[in-house]
């Protein structure tokens, strides 16, 4: 009886956890063309870093152990600064989330060159052209102070945090909001 109470009866499935982490330098973000190969975006630029959340393993956690997958960098979570969200209703559904860091330690390497064909530092505010959606919309939703967004769907209310809209990345690569020194 109670097996059936919370199966979802063939419904839709959960959707799974995605960590993203945003690595920022003198006004830059590090962002990583995905090789021709791969099945999802191919020759598209992403995330400096993204990963699926591992079972029993929180969002925070998941971060920095894809910091040090892909690129071989080391974050400590307090070095991490929540940035956006993001829903996507592709396949079963996504929620995405995203960090930004402006403080590493060691060098940038692409650990996964099977996965990403090149690495590349972008201003914010000028993603490529041919950057993966949602990642560009968690970007520029960031800037906005916006913490929350529907991909491919508008959201339904204003940003939440109005105080942090018109955010820049500052030649320090630490995110400061209008009328703040770098």
């Amino acid at each position: 009886m109670v097996k059936q109470r919370f199966d979802n009866h063939g419904g839709p499935a959960a959707p799974s956890l995605s960590a993203h982490v945003l690595l920022l330098d003198g006004g830059r973000v590090l962002m990583v063309r995905r090789a021709p190969g791969n099945a999802y975006a191919p020759g598209m630029w992403h995330a400096s870093v993204a990963g699926k959340v591992d079972a029993g393993e929180d969002v925070v956690a998941a971060a920095v152990r894809e910091c040090e997958e892909e690129l071989g960098v080391r974050v400590r979570p307090s070095e991490l600064e929540f940035a956006h969200v993001v829903h996507s209703h592709e396949d079963a559904g996504w929620v995405h989330f995203f960090f930004v860091c402006g403080s590493w330690d060691g060098a940038v390497t692409n650990r996964e060159p099977r996965k990403h064909a090149e690495l590349a530092w972008f201003p914010a505010h000028q993603l490529p052209r041919d950057t993966v959606g949602y990642c560009a919309q968690a970007v520029a939703h960031f800037l906005l102070g916006d913490p929350f967004s529907q991909h491919r769907t508008p959201t339904p209310f204003p940003a939440r945090h109005p105080d942090r809209a018109g955010r820049t990345v500052g030649h320090t690569g630490v995110v400061t909001t209008p009328g703040e020194d770098e």
